[in-house]
């Protein structure tokens, strides 16, 4: 199996997904952290970043804020999201593994102003992609 995490320079879990640079990669054998490594997202972003896991065989997602798009087109690579995570990207793996890390079914962006279609603060448009598909 393998988990991605979205991930920042402190090692924390970057809380928004479609603007992640980099994720942690880990391979999980037999329960336990096999291995991991920290990849570039060569500038994908929003939906375009499930196919970009699901080629590297991505199976679970740990981030922060992801909106309604991201997630089905996740969903649709059969990948299974823990959105709304934060602290130490590491940790919420253990949690992950030891079944204690929280599954949120409908995780939200948390960088809006009001309900989903109204306007982004964090972009000063609809642009993020927290409102489903352009």
């Amino acid at each position: 199996m393998k988990v991605a995490v979205t991930f920042d320079e402190n090692e924390m879990i970057f809380q928004h997904f479609g603007h992640t640079e980099r994720f942690k990669l880990y391979t999980i054998e037999d329960g336990k952290v096999a291995g991991s490594e920290v990849i570039d997202t060569a500038g994908a972003g929003h939906e375009a970043l499930a196919a970009f896991l699901a080629d590297r065989g991505v199976t679970t997602l740990i981030c922060g804020g992801i909106g309604p798009g991201a997630v089905n087109a996740l969903a649709m690579c059969g990948i299974r999201v823990f959105g709304g995570i934060t602290g130490l990207a590491d940790y919420a793996v253990e949690a992950l593994l030891n079944g204690s890390l929280a599954y949120n079914p409908e995780p939200n962006c948390d960088h809006h102003s009001g309900e989903h279609g109204e306007h982004c603060e964090h972009h000063g448009d609809d642009r993020c992609g927290c409102h489903g598909s352009h």
